[in-house]
């Protein structure tokens, strides 16, 4: 596989599988800001696996978030900083996640990116690529059964990583992903010709945010119609750059 395509991979699920997301209910507002902070993180079902699995880590993520608001950051800046070091930590458990965990993560991510874009091109861009226009949290503008099952779905992928069918990655499987991977970015660089460079350089996307939004999804959509072991070491291999 070319080395182009394998970047575009790795920048697509970077900015795919954002991780998390702090959404501050207005009927909690009258309770002091640890209160605040820890009933919106505690029902969040991937925030439980890392108080299990990294409490050490936890325990840092909660502190610098009401560290920032007590600093007055706005919440999209504070998503904004903390969402990296979330997605990393999830990154590293899917290398060790069983395929239908990692297939299921990845299709819980699709469902959500389709929904913002149904809002418009621009939310679909800016959840995309919080980097390039400014991020947008998902959980303003979806239902929350849609939310719950995202969430959900990061918990179960995450726990699985640590179970007893927990997955090692062999050189012989990332050999067979880059060549399952070929034909799916051959086609799309067929079909979108000089344009499919945007989802490696989404800074020369501004413009054309329905186009990038698209080609996302069009290409996570042939990754994931194939059969599940092949479409869990295609994912698997993206993520494997972000460790």
């Amino acid at each position: 596989m070319n080395k182009t395509w394998t970047r575009i991979v790795i920048v697509v699920i970077a900015a795919a599988a954002v991780a998390f997301w702090v959404y501050f209910d207005k009927q909690r507002m009258q309770r002091t800001p640890e209160q605040q902070l820890d009933t919106t993180l505690n029902t969040m079902p991937a925030w439980q696996v890392i108080k299990e699995q990294e409490p050490a880590f936890q325990k840092r993520i909660r502190e610098q978030i009401l560290t920032m608001q007590k600093a007055g950051e706005s919440e999209q800046h504070i998503i904004d900083v903390i969402q990296p070091q979330i997605l990393t930590l999830q990154m590293s458990r899917l290398q060790h996640a069983p395929d239908a965990n990692v297939v299921d993560y990845m299709k819980a991510n699709m469902e959500q990116t389709a929904a913002i874009q149904k809002v418009s091109d621009d939310a679909c861009f800016r959840f995309l690529y919080p980097a390039v226009k400014g991020g947008v949290n998902p959980m303003r503008v979806l239902d929350k059964e849609m939310m719950a099952r995202r969430m959900q779905a990061d918990a179960d992928m995450m726990r699985a990583a640590y179970g007893k069918n927990s997955h090692t990655v062999t050189p012989a499987e990332r050999e067979a992903a880059v060549e399952d991977v070929r034909p799916i970015m051959k086609a799309l660089a067929d079909k979108y010709g000089e344009d499919i460079q945007l989802l490696q350089i989404p800074e020369k996307a501004v413009g054309k945010e329905k186009l990038s939004c698209d080609m996302v999804q069009e290409m996570w959509a042939k990754v994931l119609a194939l059969p599940e072991q092949k479409a869990a070491r295609v994912i698997r291999l993206a993520v494997s750059e972000l460790e």
